[in-house]
């Protein structure tokens, strides 16, 4: 048997229909840039995240940076976040122009750990820039308190965690600016590559709107901006996606639960920990061999039995090759968890388009190689 790592081609054969109806719809209207059906989508995706506002960018790294210099991060500034997530969060900052400053992780969650980040702090520090890896929340109560105690700006890192949710708040609702991905492997993603910012702050939304657009509030008036904007193809998909993004989240959980049911007991290796009170929508599934020396082992096992099991993310940020490249960027305290994290992570295949025998197959291998273990 052979699993593959992405559902995407299935997924398309199930909501077929309602795809091409929206793509039909803009083809047909001659509006593919700036045109009804991202409006539409726009404010199907504000209501779904509880905000009054959400901005179409070209994709997630363009949301973080485009949110900081909205609110006024740049130059001379500190942005407080963790090594071990996908390489743009930390690539956004240094593009607004500001200092990347890391800390560890929780050993539990793999999130930022709030009880890092006071030491952190400076007088330049500006915003705080959480990231809800995997698709589990990070701690957004303590970390709103941190910031309303120093008088800092959160900017959500939610490429991984739409229909998220934390033990009595959610995404969205306790930071300035929440940034999202809409590439094809996330669990809302389009055919290709996409962004939005959601935001309940009408000055963000309003700057956002020119920054995406050549700094432009009106035909032919421009100011400072750029170009990064989500086109009508993309916001038709994603709008008859939008409708079944809670039905996809359950089937992951339910893949979820069946790995974890499955690989309990294992000796080689954790398993993911949802909080308790939180909805965990597994973005991945990830879990972390006991040594680092195992973690390549097992990955070429899976790999070798037709499992496309894969790593998120095996090189921290902090140990790119090169690292910092010139950038403004500093750590503070020790970061082992974050290390430790990427040493030893082994994503397993999940989304909502897999089979139970697919899954049994992985659980079965995977145990398999355990059982080799001395």
């Amino acid at each position: 048997m052979t699993v593959s790592f992405y559902g995407h081609v299935r997924q398309y054969h199930n909501i077929k229909a309602e795809i091409d109806a929206n793509m039909a719809e803009v083809l047909e209207s001659g509006q593919y840039v700036m045109g009804p059906m991202l409006k539409k989508f726009e404010k199907e995706f504000a209501a779904y995240n509880g905000t009054k506002y959400a901005v179409g960018v070209g994709n997630g790294t363009d949301a973080i940076w485009l949110s900081l210099m909205a609110l006024g991060v740049g130059p001379g500034d500190e942005c407080i976040t963790t090594t071990n997530t996908f390489f743009a969060t930390a690539e956004a900052i240094w593009i607004a122009g500001a200092t990347a400053v890391f800390v560890d992780s929780d050993p539990v969650t793999n999130c930022i750990d709030p009880a890092k980040i006071e030491a952190a702090i400076t007088p330049k520090t500006k915003a705080i820039v959480p990231v809800h890896l995997y698709g589990q929340c990070a701690d957004m109560k303590a970390i709103r308190k941190i910031a309303d105690k120093y008088k800092l700006l959160v900017v959500e890192d939610n490429a991984q965690g739409i229909g998220a949710a934390g033990d009595g708040f959610r995404i969205a609702e306790l930071s300035d600016a929440t940034c999202t991905s809409f590439i094809i492997q996330k669990n809302l993603g389009t055919f290709g590559d996409g962004g939005a910012v959601v935001t309940n702050n009408p000055e963000v939304d309003r700057i956002i709107r020119k920054l995406r657009n050549h700094g432009s509030g009106k035909r032919s008036c421009h100011s400072y901006g750029f170009n990064s904007r989500l086109d009508d193809l993309h916001a038709a998909i994603l709008s008859a996606k939008l409708k079944h993004i809670d039905e996809w989240n359950d089937l992951r959980r339910k893949w979820a639960a069946r790995y974890t049911a499955g690989l309990k007991g294992a000796k080689s290796f954790t398993l993911p920990t949802e909080l308790p009170g939180y909805r965990h929508v597994f973005h991945l599934y990830v879990i972390e061999t006991k040594q680092a020396a195992h973690r390549d082992p097992l990955l070429d096992y899976l790999n070798k039995n037709g499992i496309d099991a894969k790593c998120h993310y095996p090189i921290a940020i902090h140990q790119q090759e090169g690292y910092p490249w010139g950038k403004q960027a500093r750590i503070v305290g020790s970061i082992a968890n974050s290390e430790r994290n990427a040493a030893c992570c082994i994503t397993l295949p999940i989304y909502p388009e897999l089979t139970e025998a697919e899954v049994d197959y992985t659980i079965a291998k995977t145990l398999e190689w355990d059982s080799q273990q001395g």
